[in-house]
C-alpha cells in the first residue's frame, strides 16, 4: 500500500526555518530517488530538491540553493527537508514523491500524493 504523509509545516517569520518531514512505505522508499515539490497558490506544482537512495547524491533548485537541506533515514522510511532563511516567496504547499536526481520534471513523480504540508512564510 502507497504511503506518503508529510508533516512539519506552519507559520515562520520571514528569516526563519522549519524542518519537514514525510513519511513513506518502504517498498517506495528503499529503491527510489526522492524529492520534494511544492506548489504555491495559483502556480503549478515545481520539484525543489530530490535526493538518491543511498543520500550520496543531492540536487536543489536555484531558488532555494543554499538554504534548504535534503536528507533521508532510510531506517525509517523517511525524507526530511530542513529549511533556513526562508522568504515570503517560500509559502507553498509542500510534498515528497519519486523523482530523477537531476531533473527539474514533475512527471518522475508517481500518480499518488499525499495531503502535503503548508509552509506560510510571513511577518
Amino acid at each position: 500500500q502507497v504511503q506518503l504523509v508529510e508533516s512539519g509545516g506552519g507559520l515562520v517569520q520571514p528569516g526563519g526555518s522549519l524542518r519537514l518531514s514525510c513519511a513513506a512505505s518502504e517498498s517506495i522508499f528503499s529503491i527510489n530517488t526522492m524529492g520534494w515539490y511544492r506548489q504555491a497558490p495559483g502556480k503549478e506544482r515545481e520539484l525543489v530538491s530530490t535526493i538518491t537512495t543511498t543520500g550520496e547524491s543531492t540536487n536543489y533548485a536555484d531558488s532555494v540553493k543554499g538554504r534548504f537541506t535534503i536528507s533521508r533515514d532510510n531506517a525509517k522510511n523517511t525524507l526530511y527537508l530542513q529549511m533556513n532563511s526562508l522568504k515570503p516567496e517560500d509559502t507553498a504547499d509542500y510534498y515528497c514523491n519519486t523523482a530523477q536526481i537531476y531533473s527539474r520534471d514533475t512527471r518522475h513523480a508517481m500518480n499518488y500524493w499525499g495531503k502535503g504540508t503548508l509552509v506560510t512564510v510571513s511577518s
